[in-house]
């Protein structure tokens, strides 16, 4: 096996400090509920993959999907009501 190796130095160096930011992990803390429940529906929709969907499937999806939008819902709100005044309308 060949490795592969780069022949010209990197265009842009990395930081040193690799670490997220404060600013950063509030994002990230403030999305993790639609994170877990677009998991909670991949969980979901791979169950039923391999077999034959039942009742119980399509009521497990349906209340995922259904996560997943007032997931999205309380997520645009919170957006929509940090914003500054001055905003254009």
């Amino acid at each position: 096996m060949k490795h592969i190796a780069a022949r010209q130095k990197a265009v842009t160096r990395l930081p040193a400090d690799l670490e997220p930011t404060d600013a950063e992990l509030d994002a990230i803390e403030t999305e993790m509920p639609l994170v877990l429940a677009e998991v909670e529906l991949l969980d979901a929709l791979i169950a039923q993959l391999d077999r034959t969907p039942n009742e119980f499937d399509a009521r497990r999806i349906r209340r995922a999907r259904n996560r997943v939008l007032d997931a999205r819902r309380d997520l645009a709100n919170r957006a929509a009501g940090l914003t500054v005044s001055g905003d254009a309308a």
